[in-house]
């Protein structure tokens, strides 16, 4: 079945079916490591650029059904981004080897100064300035060609979101080093990164594992943030002064987020992924209410490593996933038109979630045991044995009235 699909990613890129996983052709020489990097172009659709572990950069025109070797290097890519505001550049950054750059839509690949020997983790885009994360902070520059850090030194930052793209720009970021202070280590500057303020945000977890900020809302100039943690998702409508929980209890499930994608023209509408930390609890979920309600898109394998979100009202998505029993990594493409997920799956059946719900409504006996496995166990089994008792009660009075 997936080898058919295959096919018909070839044969029909651009016409992909509605709301199915179609399996792509495999990465050239990606061998047994995850892809971390995937992007897709706001102006095309079916322009696709993927990060391989050995440290080639690969594009493709057709929706990814073939690829072309665009840049050769050493170091693993660890994230692609295109620039909202300059149409055709796009940046990759690398582990340990500093940024590439393109101004022509991924074709041609150069390197950037002021970088160099680092490892360039995320980029942020204002209108005047773009930033990186890296193990050693923030480095900020003008056009992406030359750049100069600019704090949070001696910190490794894993994620980073412009919260305001006008001057002056308003940066969020934050780190992988577990610290003393509650919650996860969150870092704000309202002066392009000149000075940063360290911030407790209420939110669980001990990293910040992804920061994505949100189109601006059709009123107001705040932009709605994102923040994945090892341990769950929150949203946040002031710029992170106040965060609102999307995951734990009855919400999506409390795992590590790692994947954040706004459809780019809607603040209402994005998508979230997670590779489980190890664990089965990964997958890919889609809101079209600013986070109120989630559905599971249900995808071919739960570990979702990276995600690429097109620029479309029935937008087009790239997924990677790895399946760590034997070390297998695929890349999945998906035309999201709200219809109810198709195959291949192997994580259940596709259904729609309940408010900020991620779990799968399978009905009937999954969802007995679905309740065994919940916190009202002991008080169910309590019920069950008085109603067992009076069962029995009644069954010995009826047949000792019949002597």
């Amino acid at each position: 079945m997936i080898g058919s699909l295959i096919v018909c990613a070839g044969a029909v890129a651009a016409t992909l079916p509605d709301s199915t996983w179609v399996a792509l052709p495999s990465l050239p020489k990606q061998g047994q490591s995850p892809v971390f990097a995937l992007a897709v172009d706001p102006a095309n659709n079916q322009a696709v650029i993927a990060g391989n572990g050995q440290g080639s950069l690969l594009r493709s025109t057709d929706g990814g059904s073939t690829w072309t070797t665009v840049h050769s290097g050493r170091a693993a890519i660890t994230t692609i981004a295109f620039d909202p505001f300059t149409p055709g550049q796009v940046m990759a950054g690398t582990r340990g080897a500093g940024a590439l750059m393109s101004t022509d839509a991924g074709a041609k690949w150069s390197a950037v100064t002021g970088l160099d020997g680092r490892d360039v983790r995320v980029f942020g885009f204002a209108l005047t300035l773009v930033a990186a994360g890296t193990d050693n902070g923030i480095y900020v520059s003008a056009d992406g060609t030359a750049w100069s850090q600019s704090g949070l030194a001696n910190t490794s930052i894993d994620a980073l979101a412009v919260a305001a793209v006008h001057t002056p720009v308003h940066l969020v970021a934050g780190s992988d080093s577990s610290s003393a202070a509650a919650g996860p280590p969150l870092y704000d500057s309202t002066d392009a990164g000149a000075t940063w303020t360290p911030v407790t945000p209420a939110i669980s977890g001990t990293v910040v594992s992804r920061l994505v900020a949100g189109p601006l809302p059709p009123t107001g100039n705040v932009r709605p943030l994102i923040a994945g943690t090892n341990a769950g998702l929150f949203s946040s409508a002031d710029n992170g002064a106040n965060w609102t929980p999307l995951s734990g209890g009855d919400l999506l499930p409390s795992t590590d987020y790692t994947q954040v994608a706004f459809v780019t023209d809607r603040y209402d509408r994005f998508y979230v992924g997670s590779d489980g930390g190890g664990s089965r609890a990964g997958g890919l979920w889609s809101t079209r209410d600013k986070g109120q309600h989630f559905s599971s898109l249900v995808p071919p394998l739960p570990s979702v490593t990276a995600l690429a979100v097109s620029n479309d009202e029935a937008p087009f998505l790239y997924v990677a996933t790895f399946r760590a029993s034997d070390h297998t990594p695929a890349v999945w493409a998906y035309h999201d038109t709200g219809a109810p997920p198709q195959g291949p799956f192997t994580t259940g059946a596709p259904t729609a979630s309940g408010a900020r719900d991620g779990r799968t409504n399978r009905g009937g006996l999954f969802d007995f045991l679905g309740v065994l496995s919940s916190s009202q166990t002991p008080y169910i089994a309590v019920g069950a044995v008085a109603l067992l008792v009076l069962l029995l009660a009644a069954i010995s009075h009826f047949r000792g009235s019949r002597r």
